[in-house]
């Protein structure tokens, strides 16, 4: 019961200091001076104005007048025009028909409709910690940790404090993992579930796909891994009935975003992605830039501009993090790693049985499923950036899940070594503390930082 208490109150002080810092970075970021928060906006006025969906169409895309909006800081007296950026009209529908509703009750107040996005965060936050408990249900701290590193990456924070249509598809991606965990862990979940939610994901915004390819090769990991130990069989007919259960869910939903997008695009523009790229036409290309830089500048540039907006590059990446606070995310990562150097020493284990061995493959199928999907959001990224130069770290936040339990598992490696092998120790708990170094980092962006960003006349 002691130990219930403290999960929560950890969980909860979590999501209290996240709450707090989202709610700063909503009001103190100028409006607008989020990526693409405008055309985000505008996608929600059209629902409530015309219903659903808009349709992206020429016009919709002026690279000239967002230039001048953003090296103007969005000045009072460019903002005329400001209705016409519709670019992000090919989205999915989902999070803006729910915004729609807020827009409606709040005349479309952008403070309130920030706060929905941060919301929708904190939904992502408790179900973070909902996959590492369910992964780790002894290393309770492990679960806490995770949770932590995606409430207080500052760059992910600011974004969930935009209206921005990332925050519902992180709240799929981590209710799909969860229930998926679940179900290859403990077969607690109906596998038509787990479709439904993907479906959902289809209808919320594009970079969900992944779910489509990880969440099968999931159950396919755990029938190969059964087939090796025969305690807990997973039969090959099941195997292929829980692929069929999970697909019918995912097309059926999705059929109806498809089949209105082959309407009014054409086939095999399923998912609008070619009518965009034909709107955006001459927003700037990779190609070119190689072309101009050369590809080994090209790729240090990349690798840097990557890291530095995974964690903080605010704006229309105007500010990145710099100096002492580049050096923090260093040391943090750092620290990360020589944990996962002391975890590698062996520790003594209890005589084998069916149910270890067993329970061990379930967790070997899990993190081979978390792995592919920190792959497929890599994979997605590259190839986005293979035509288009839009090096935004934010867009890697679709793998972070996995990349937040290996910090914690690292992190978890420090108390391993200082009080030995025991994982119901109470210091474990404290082994997760360097995660929260990045508050006083959000506190000082908030302070010095993102004002930086505020029209000046």
């Amino acid at each position: 019961m002691k130990r219930l208490g403290l999960e929560r109150t950890g969980l909860l002080l979590i999501l209290i200091g996240y709450l707090i810092l989202a709610v700063a970075y909503n009001v103190r970021t100028p409006a607008w001076q989020a990526p693409d928060e405008p055309a985000h906006y505008n996608y929600i006025a059209q629902i409530v104005a015309d219903g659903c969906c808009p349709i992206i169409e020429p016009g919709d895309w002026d690279s000239a007048y967002l230039a001048r909006l953003t090296s103007s800081h969005f000045a009072p007296e460019m903002l005329g025009q400001l209705d016409m950026l519709e670019y992000e009209d090919h989205q999915p529908p989902l999070y803006y028909l729910l915004a729609s509703v807020i827009f409606r009750l709040t005349d479309g107040n952008i403070t309130v409709l920030r706060l929905f996005s941060t919301l929708l965060g904190g939904v992502a936050i408790v179900l973070t910690y909902g996959v590492g408990k369910a992964l780790y249900p002894k290393r309770i701290p492990v679960a806490l940790g995770a949770a932590a590193f995606v409430a207080f990456i500052p760059q992910h924070i600011a974004i969930l404090s935009s209206i921005n249509n990332d925050s519902l598809a992180e709240v799929v991606i981590a209710a799909a993992m969860l229930t998926a965990v679940l179900y290859l862990r403990y077969g607690r979940i109906p596998v038509w579930l787990i479709g439904v939610i993907v479906g959902l994901g289809l209808v919320t915004k594009v970079n969900t796909l992944l779910l489509v390819g990880v969440i099968p090769a999931g159950f396919v990991l755990r029938w190969w891994f059964a087939r090796r130990h025969d305690s807990q069989p997973y039969p090959t007919g099941r195997l292929v009935r829980d692929i069929l259960v999970f697909f019918v869910p995912v097309l059926l939903i999705a059929s109806v975003w498809v089949t209105r997008n082959i309407s009014v695009y054409g086939f095999p523009d399923v998912f609008g992605l070619g009518a965009h790229n034909a709107v955006v036409a001459d927003q700037a290309r990779t190609a070119d830039l190689i072309a101009q830089i050369g590809i080994g500048n090209y790729f240090r540039r990349a690798l840097e501009t990557t890291f530095i907006s995974f964690w903080g590059q605010f704006g229309w990446m105007e500010l990145p993090l710099t100096g002492w606070m580049v050096a923090v995310i260093l040391i943090l990562i750092g620290i990360v790693m020589l944990g996962w150097i002391v975890s590698l020493i062996p520790a003594p284990r209890p005589a084998t049985n069916s149910t270890t061995h067993a329970a061990v493959d379930d967790r070997r199928a899990v993190w081979g499923m978390l792995i592919l999907l920190f792959i497929a959001a890599v994979t997605q990224y590259i190839y986005y950036n293979a035509e288009f130069w839009q090096l935004q770290g934010r867009y890697l936040y679709a793998g972070l899940i996995p990349l937040a339990l290996a910090v914690s598992l690292g992190l978890d490696g420090w108390g391993r070594l200082l009080v030995g092998f025991d994982k119901s120790s109470g210091f474990r708990w404290w082994a997760q503390l360097p995660i929260l170094v990045l508050i006083p980092l959000n506190l000082f962006l908030l302070w010095r930082v993102i004002p930086a960003l505020a029209f000046v006349s």
